[in-house]
């Protein structure tokens, strides 16, 4: 699904009212209806006491909509504050201020410099400035944004909080609206992928609201978000007469005298995640944890790899590797196989980094912040990590599987996606290991590296968010490893 800018989105807006064909008043009215749909089902409750702010441009219009058509769902203690911080008003927020005035909802208009009353209602509803703001708040505007996120409300923006930045850099100091909830039109926007917007939305919500699809997905977007559709399409169901060699021997480099948990749950994952044989080329005081742990997983002795490296279809090295730097220039030597990097052997690159350059085409590295800075510099925003993350991604022709609560997954043609999946109760030791020994497991069972990296971190992030819907409030590692195979089977489930 395309992530769009907020400019082609304005676009899509235009389009839709071209050829749909739409006014754009009733465009406005199907969008704040979508809107109000969702409200409903967040606060059903028709006593709920609802201030909604608006600007005077297009989002204050679907501010006033929504509140005509709460008015008229039942919800009766709605008011309305309209900011006149600006001389400008667009069409449609006049024509809805018009339909407003024939509602017995109250409006109280500010001016410049105007005093702000205490605002007691238990929903503030932030129609203020939406997608169209470029700078950050000053003035009146900051004023207000502060005034409402003082209040002890609970704070829905429409489409978007205001003074957050719809894409591109979400600077450190930018003061927005603290939502609740955000309820945006046809798509997310871009920078509620970033941790900066973290302080902005607590949670949000996509409504459809009738754009034309078509004309989205043909926009140029270099940013992808997963969808579910797109994992059935990638998967491939088992079939019958397929036997362990036709999906492939993973081999995990991994573990020290002081992490062997972390080569356990890489092979785990491997195993779980459906690869025909597992090898774990692990130090040999593991064996016995091995053995107990996971039978089913072959051991490799490091001295054995120059020999055994042909039978392998997969590796991936890193896990609790320890300061095994020899191990990990040894294996870069050998003939390229799909590689997956991680953890310790990321470290190990961004200290020895005449490495990098031996790093195969079409390897996979997955670093979180600390590990993809230690890599490639400090960096200010997660914008700028990003962009360093393609153009590293295109220059040496890799993927770049950057972790985040939305995993950012960076292919050589600079193209960016967005995995929706996971829950903060995994943020715990071990995932990282888990996914490392997933995305081994499905390039060994021939998947492209690409294909292999959305499906891991979908799965990955599926698993987890089975746990937690069902009352988990942390995910260890070792659950959620076990959890894979429920993931993959509903795959089956729909496919079949």
């Amino acid at each position: 699904m395309n992530i769009i800018t907020a400019a082609q989105t304005r676009d899509a807006d235009r389009h839709t009212i071209e050829t749909d064909p739409i006014a754009s008043i009733d465009l406005m009215e199907r969008a704040s209806g979508t809107f109000v749909t969702v409200f409903m089902q967040l606060y059903p409750d028709r006593n709920t006491s609802i201030l909604v702010c608006c600007g005077t441009g297009n989002n204050g219009g679907d501010g006033l909509a929504i509140a005509r058509l709460l008015q008229a769902h039942g919800y009766d203690e709605i008011a309305v504050w309209i900011a006149r911080f600006s001389d400008r008003e667009s069409d449609d927020f006049s024509a809805n201020l018009a339909r407003l005035h024939n509602t017995p909802i109250p409006i109280t208009e500010f001016f410049p410099g105007d005093e702000l009353p205490v605002i007691h209602q238990a929903v503030v509803i932030d129609a203020l400035l939406g997608s169209g703001l470029n700078k950050p708040l000053t003035g009146d505007w900051l004023r207000l944004v502060q005034h409402i996120n003082e209040a002890a409300s609970r704070r829905v923006a429409v489409d978007i909080p205001t003074g957050l930045p719809p894409d591109g850099i979400i600077p450190e100091a930018q003061y927005t609206v603290y939502t609740h909830d955000v309820i945006s039109f046809q798509r997310p926007k871009l920078s509620f992928f970033f941790p900066e917007s973290a302080k902005a939305i607590e949670r949000f919500h996509v409504v459809d609201i009738g754009l034309d699809e078509s004309f989205i997905e043909r926009l140029p977007s270099d940013f992808s978000l997963i969808t579910a559709a797109d994992i059935q399409r990638i998967y491939h169901k088992r079939k019958p007469f397929t036997h362990k060699g036709t999906y492939g021997h993973a081999l995990l480099i991994a573990g020290d005298s002081r992490t062997m948990g972390a080569a356990l749950l890489s092979c785990g994952a491997s195993l779980y995640s459906g690869a025909g044989l597992t090898s774990a080329c692990i130090p040999p005081e593991g064996l016995v944890a091995l053995n107990t742990s996971h039978p089913e997983v072959m051991y490799c002795p490091a001295a054995d790899l120059p020999e055994a490296w042909d039978k392998f279809d997969a590796v991936g090295i890193g896990p609790g590797l320890g300061q095994r730097e020899k191990l990990l220039a040894e294996c870069l030597t050998y003939v390229a196989k799909p590689l997956v990097i991680d953890a310790d052997a990321i470290n190990l690159l961004a200290r020895a980094s005449p490495l990098m350059g031996r790093l195969p085409g079409q390897c996979i590295l997955t670093p979180h912040m600390k590990e993809f800075d230690r890599l490639f510099g400090t960096h200010r925003t997660w914008w700028d990590r990003l962009c360093t993350a393609r153009e590293q991604a295109e220059a040496r022709h890799i993927i770049l599987v950057l972790k985040n609560r939305y995993t950012f997954i960076v292919t050589p043609d600079g193209k960016v996606y967005i995995n929706p999946t996971g829950n903060p109760a995994m943020a715990s030791g071990g995932t990282g290991d888990v996914l490392t020994g997933m995305l081994t497991s499905f390039l060994a069972q021939h998947y492209t590296p690409e294909e292999a990296a959305i499906l891991a971190c979908y799965l990955h992030g599926a698993a987890g968010d089975l746990l937690a819907n069902e009352g988990m409030a942390v995910v260890p590692a070792g659950r959620l490893l076990e959890n894979i195979p429920r993931a993959i089977g509903t795959l089956n489930q729909q496919n079949s």
